[in-house]
C-alpha cells in the first residue's frame, strides 16, 4: 500500500521542500525552547526567538511545513474571518480593535522579514473586496462598514467588483492587504534559523511533556527525550489538552482548488463574499503569461460530510461564473481550520502550565494568526508582555459566546451516541476495494478500508483523543474526528492533532 502521506490531496505550495536535509534527533538532547509543530507559528516563533540568540529545536511528527499550513489559501487580510461586525457584538469594540492591530502588526512583520531576509515568496501589497453575494441583502456590507471603521481600519464602500455579474454588488474595500507563498516564505525562515544554530527534525512523534515546578519542561518522544527552558505547542490543535481548549473551539473542513488563468485577466486582489460559508479568491504568479486562481470554500463541520467531489463541483461552477478567465484545473485539496467561540486564537501559557506554551485555533486567519503567536509567545519566553495578551489569553471566558459553546459541543454529545447506531455496511465483506467504512462487529465498531490490492485495513473506530466515533474521509483517504479535529491515516497513524496514539488494531471476524 502507498505511504499514507501519498494518498492525500496535493495543494499548490506543496512542491517546495522546506527542510531538504534534516538529521535524525539522536539521543537525548537539550536546548532553550522546544517547539512542537512547524507551521508557520512554529517556525515563526522559533525565528524570533532565534534572532535573540535562543539555542531552539523544532519538531514536527510529518515532514517540515507539511500539515496545514500547507494547505492554505494565504490570504493576508487583518480584520475578522467572521466579521468584525461579529466580533463586536461578543467581545466589544476596545477588544477587536486590538485584534485588528496585532493582526495589521502581523502583516507588517511577514513585510519586513521577507525584505531583511532576502526571501523571494512573491510577496505583494494588494486590495482586499468583500462583496455582496448575488441575491443576498446588502445590509451586511453596511454594518461591517460600520463596524470596521470603529476598530480604525481603512475602508471604502463602492459598488461593483471586476468580477462577472458583479457590476451592480455592493462591496467594501480595505487597502494594503497582502499575500504570498507560504512555503516559500518557510523556507526562508527556516534558512534563517539554521544560520542562527536551530534545528528541524521531521518524522517526531511526541509521546508526552512534563513540566517539573520551577524547572525544565521534557517532551518525551519516539526517537529520546528534549529537555529545555520552555515549550511551545504549535500543532494545529494541542496535544497537551484534552478539555480545557478542545471544548472552546470547532474543526472545519474547507476546500481549495486552482485554475490557470491568463496574467492580467483578472485585476490582483483578494476577493471574498458575504454568503456562509463564503467563497474567497486569490491569484497566484505562475510561468511565462499564465497565473493561478486559487478559489475556495464550501466548509463543513469536520466528519459531518463526504462529499468532496460534490462540494468541488460547486465551488468550480462558482468561480467559472464570476470569473469566465478560468482554464484548467490544476491542484485541488482540503484543509482544517479550528473555529473558536469568539473568532481569537488561544495563544499564551498553556491553562496549568508555566514553561508550556501553546498556539491553536487560527479560525480562518492562520497565517496572520500563526505570526502574532509568534510575536505573543516569544515575548512572554523572553520575559516581556504585550498589548494583546487579554485578546488571545487561553484562559479567557466570552460570556457572550455562550451560544457558539453549546452549540459547537452538540456535536460531541450526538457523537457518542453514533456507537449505538447499526454499522454502515452489513458486513466486512461488502467493502469493495478503495473505499472505508465503519462496520459493527457484536459491540465493537471497526474502522474498516480495503486497498486496491483488496487487503483489509481494520482498525478501532475510537479517536485515541478522547474516544470520539470517526468518521471516513474519502477524498483525503483518511479516518476524522468530528469532536476536536484528529485524522488517522488507514493503517491507524495518527496524522493531525490532537491524538498522539495510533488506532488500535482490531481482530476481524472470520
Amino acid at each position: 500500500m502507498p505511504n499514507a502521506a501519498d494518498q492525500r490531496s496535493k495543494s499548490l505550495w506543496m512542491d517546495v521542500d522546506v527542510v531538504p536535509e534534516a538529521p535524525p534527533l539522536g539521543s537525548d538532547r537539550r536546548c532553550d525552547t522546544i517547539i512542537i509543530g512547524s507551521g508557520i507559528a512554529g517556525i515563526s516563533t522559533a525565528y524570533e526567538l532565534a534572532i535573540e540568540g535562543q539555542q531552539v529545536m523544532i519538531i514536527d511528527r510529518g515532514q517540515i511545513a507539511g500539515g496545514i499550513t500547507a494547505r492554505t489559501t494565504a490570504h493576508l487580510a487583518p480584520l475578522c474571518d467572521d466579521l468584525t461586525a461579529e466580533m463586536i457584538k461578543l467581545r466589544g469594540e476596545d477588544i477587536s480593535r486590538l485584534f485588528y492591530e496585532s493582526q495589521v502588526t502581523a502583516l507588517d512583520r511577514i513585510e519586513e522579514i521577507q525584505k531583511r531576509e532576502n526571501i523571494d515568496c512573491d510577496f505583494r501589497r494588494l486590495d482586499g473586496y468583500l462583496f455582496q453575494a448575488p441575491g443576498t441583502d446588502s445590509k451586511i456590507i453596511d454594518d461591517e462598514l460600520d463596524a470596521v471603521r470603529k476598530v480604525g481600519a481603512p475602508v471604502h464602500r463602492l459598488v461593483g467588483v471586476p468580477l462577472a455579474h458583479c457590476d451592480k454588488q455592493h462591496a467594501l474595500r480595505y487597502p494594503r492587504q497582502a499575500t504570498f507563498h507560504p512555503l516559500k516564505y518557510l523556507k526562508g525562515l527556516a534558512e534563517a534559523i539554521t544560520a542562527k544554530g536551530g534545528t528541524f527534525y521531521p518524522h517526531i512523534t511526541v509521546q508526552g511533556i512534563q513540566e517539573f515546578d520551577g524547572g525544565p519542561v521534557v517532551v518525551a518522544t519516539d526517537h529520546g527525550s528534549v529537555t529545555a527552558k520552555a515549550a511551545v505547542v504549535a500543532t494545529n490543535s494541542p496535544i497537551i489538552d484534552r478539555f480545557a481548549l478542545h471544548t472552546k473551539m470547532s474543526p472545519y473542513r474547507t476546500y481549495a482548488m486552482a485554475f490557470s488563468i491568463a496574467r492580467g485577466a483578472l485585476p490582483d486582489a483578494l476577493y471574498w463574499d458575504t454568503l456562509d460559508p463564503y467563497h474567497y479568491v486569490r491569484l497566484q504568479p505562475g510561468e511565462g503569461r499564465t497565473d493561478y486562481l486559487i478559489v475556495g470554500g464550501a466548509d463543513h463541520k469536520s466528519g459531518e460530510a463526504d462529499d468532496a467531489e460534490a462540494r468541488f463541483e460547486g465551488l468550480e461552477a462558482w468561480a467559472r461564473n464570476l470569473i469566465p478567465a478560468a482554464k484548467d484545473v490544476t491542484h485541488r485539496w482540503s484543509g482544517q481550520v479550528l473555529d473558536t467561540i469568539d473568532y481569537a486564537a488561544f495563544i499564551g501559557r498553556n491553562p496549568g502550565n508555566t514553561n508550556v506554551y501553546v498556539h491553536t485555533g487560527d479560525s480562518g486567519q492562520g497565517m496572520t494568526h500563526g505570526v502574532v503567536g509568534s510575536l505573543i509567545n516569544s515575548a512572554l519566553i523572553l520575559g516581556s508582555d504585550t498589548k494583546w495578551q487579554e485578546v488571545y489569553e487561553p484562559t479567557r471566558k466570552t460570556a457572550a459566546a455562550i451560544g457558539n459553546y453549546l452549540r459547537e459541543n452538540l456535536t460531541a454529545v450526538q457523537n457518542f451516541a453514533e456507537y449505538l447506531a447499526p454499522g454502515e455496511l452489513g458486513s466486512l465483506d461488502e467493502l469493495k476495494p478503495g473505499h472505508g467504512a465503519i462496520v459493527r462487529a457484536g459491540l465493537t465498531k471497526i474502522a474498516a478500508y480495503r486497498d486496491s490490492e483488496g487487503a483489509l485495513h481494520a482498525r478501532s473506530a475510537a479517536c485515541t483523543h478522547v474516544g470520539c466515533h470517526l468518521h471516513w474521509n474519502s477524498f483525503e483517504v483518511c479516518w476524522d474526528c468530528p469532536c476536536h479535529g484528529s485524522q488517522f491515516a488507514v493503517d491507524g497513524t495518527a496524522l493531525n492533532a490532537p491524538a498522539i496514539s495510533p488506532l488500535a488494531e482490531v481482530k476481524t471476524p472470520k
